[in-house]
């Protein structure tokens, strides 16, 4: 498919239909982001929350449902941290297999539901770089910071510092929104800050070069406006904070291959062998091995999935962005989800499998995003986006869940029918 052509309209489906659909039989596979999906997006990772409903459901629907997450799952700020904090003193997710199963990382951190971590292609080089990061960005920013902040910030520089720098171990990263709402809605002090952050990230990707690392990383920006090919690699291009919007706030240093659209197909892979025992892109198929580019991605699965064995997907977001080029027309698209939807999108058209793209409506929490209340996805879609949004979810995390349980629910209530009539 051109990747420019608009496909052809297809009319939104409520989210009771996508149930019913999702009833009617065949295999399918569910893929999830995490932050803003399930949960509110908040200034500080540290108080993230996860419905225990919301874990319980997730178990329920094993073998049918796995995340794909530029965030992680281990670490002190990881998704597993929420998990055992929803559940205390109600279950052992390690014992239960109440862990979030699926990628982290954006696709290099793969865990079982039971928790078991693995980072397929991730060489010791590579990880203690890694290590050495967050410390080297609590000293730059303790150093830069001051001439950046109003004095009102000050005294709380340290604990900002804090809740700023991420230390994930595969994607250690910079989370604006603190210092955002430190300097408040002046749009010259927030663009100054996306500066410094990239600044600092940039130093720290010449610092891998001169360490050998030179090919082992790439610098994620969310939310973002697409890839400036222009740009040495296709580098992300930056979102700047203006007066109504705090634009690019999450800057990760992440692993090559940590691409949310090769993520999407490890889980493919997955879910193919878990159904037949056979793994079509082969059993040590992983996301530093894989093509990196779209058409490569999408032509690989041409090649070597046979139609019958494919399931159907649904795929679930909320980071996309569109906003007008400019003078020289058309539109620039990003957003860290926008990859793995379009990927979805385009091999159930050419697999036949009616897969279904969902939005779900992140503006409810700390961090600014655009609505969708009005039905309209401005600042999200455009007229001529080639992303069809197939089911929209304005209220946000918590319709999600709630939809997710009944989900859950019509799964078990299928499965004790099947049983019962085995």
């Amino acid at each position: 498919m051109n990747a420019q052509a608009r496909p052809p309209a297809r009319s939104r489906i409520s989210p009771d239909a996508l149930l019913d659909e999702l009833s009617s039989g065949g295999p399918w596979l569910l893929v999830q982001d995490l932050d803003g999906v399930c949960m509110e997006l908040v200034h500080d990772p540290r108080l993230r929350r996860l419905d225990p409903d919301y874990v319980q459901a997730a178990r329920q629907l094993e073998g049918r449902f796995a995340v794909l997450t530029n965030g992680e799952h281990e670490g002190s700020r990881g998704v597993n941290r929420l998990v055992e904090q929803a559940l205390a003193g109600t279950a052992d997710p390690a014992a239960e297999g109440l862990y979030l199963p699926g990628l982290g990382a954006g696709g290099v951190q793969l865990q079982s539901r039971y928790g078991q971590l693995t980072h397929p292609g991730v060489s010791q080089e590579e990880v203690s770089f890694l290590a050495s990061v967050p410390a080297w960005l609590h000293a730059a920013l303790g150093e830069r910071l001051p001439a950046l902040l109003p004095a009102a910030a000050q005294e709380h520089r340290a604990g900002l510092i804090e809740m700023t720098v991420l230390d994930n171990p595969l994607s250690p990263s910079l989370n604006l929104n603190p210092l955002m709402a430190a300097v408040g809605d002046e749009p010259g002090r927030r663009r100054e800050l996306q500066a410094l952050a990239l600044e600092l990230m940039q130093a720290l990707l010449e610092q891998a070069a001169a360490a050998g690392l030179e090919e082992s990383f790439f610098l994620h920006l969310a939310p973002n406006l697409g890839r400036d090919g222009s740009l040495g690699g296709g580098q992300e291009r930056l979102k700047p904070a203006d007066q109504g919007s705090s634009g690019t706030t999450d800057f990760q240093l992440m692993l090559r291959g940590g691409l949310k659209e090769v993520g999407l197909l490890v889980l493919i892979n997955q879910c193919i062998h878990r159904r037949t025992g056979t793994a079509p892109l082969g059993l040590e198929f992983h996301g530093r091995n894989a093509p990196h580019d779209h058409a490569g991605l999408l032509d690989l699965c041409r090649s070597a999935i046979d139609p019958a064995l494919m399931p159907r997907l649904v795929g679930v977001g909320d980071t996309i962005t569109s906003q007008p080029a400019g003078a020289g027309g058309g539109w620039l698209r990003g957003g860290s989800d926008r990859g793995f939807l379009t990927l979805l999108q385009e091999l159930g058209d050419a697999f036949g499998t009616a897969n279904r793209v969902v939005l779900v409506d992140s503006s409810g929490g700390e961090v600014d995003r655009p609505s969708l209340a009005d039905g309209r996805l401005e600042g999200l879609s455009d007229p001529e986006d080639p992303l069809r949004i197939d089911t929209t979810m304005p209220g946000g995390p918590r319709e999600y869940i709630r939809w997710f349980r009944a989900l859950a629910a019509r799964q078990s209530t299928d499965a004790l029918q099947a049983s019962t009539v085995s």
